[in-house]
């Protein structure tokens, strides 16, 4: 009996540090608008959609509803995630809820649009509207540059070669 008090009392000091750390932790920050990136696979075309949270975006087919975006405090490691509705309106066919549930942009694959056509990842949360040249990848061009990557090589001229003239 006295060693499963001692036991007991054992676990309950070694637990206390852990449970004190867990409630230390701040609160995600709610933000007001969710940046996010689609593709579709058909053209190769990555856009960029910036949505207020509560109000859809469309992409293609999809109806994107963006309920939730947050993000962690600063002095915590950085995440960004949104709570996403996805629905897909193909043409002359029902709707369906293609996706339902939370995006993370530090794991965009943990929890990802299973979709033949399109997909959908977060890029940032944000309080404000993005400015459009606020750099989040060359999405003119259909092509994604990460932050410290080389250059892409240049193409060289096209060369003819010398021929005898006849």
């Amino acid at each position: 009996m006295k060693s499963l008090i001692l036991a007991f009392g054992l676990s309950a000091i070694l637990a206390a540090p852990v449970s004190a750390i867990a409630q230390g932790n701040a609160p995600d920050i709610n933000n007001e608008y969710a940046v996010l990136q689609a593709l579709d696979k058909i053209s190769a075309r990555v856009s960029r959609i910036v949505t207020r949270v509560g109000e859809p975006a469309t992409f293609g087919s999809l109806t994107i509803h963006a309920r939730a975006c947050r993000t962690r405090p600063p002095e915590e490691t950085p995440e960004n995630a949104a709570f996403l509705q996805i629905v897909d309106n193909p043409p002359e066919e029902e709707e369906a809820l293609v996706f339902s549930g939370w995006m993370y942009s530090s794991s965009p694959a943990v929890s990802a649009l299973d979709h033949p056509v399109f997909d959908v990842w977060v890029v940032a949360c944000a309080d404000e509207p993005p400015l459009e040249d606020e750099d989040f990848g060359d999405t003119e061009r259909g092509t994604v540059s990460l932050p410290n990557s080389p250059p892409l090589p240049q193409q060289p001229p096209e060369q003819t070669p010398d021929r005898p003239e006849q």
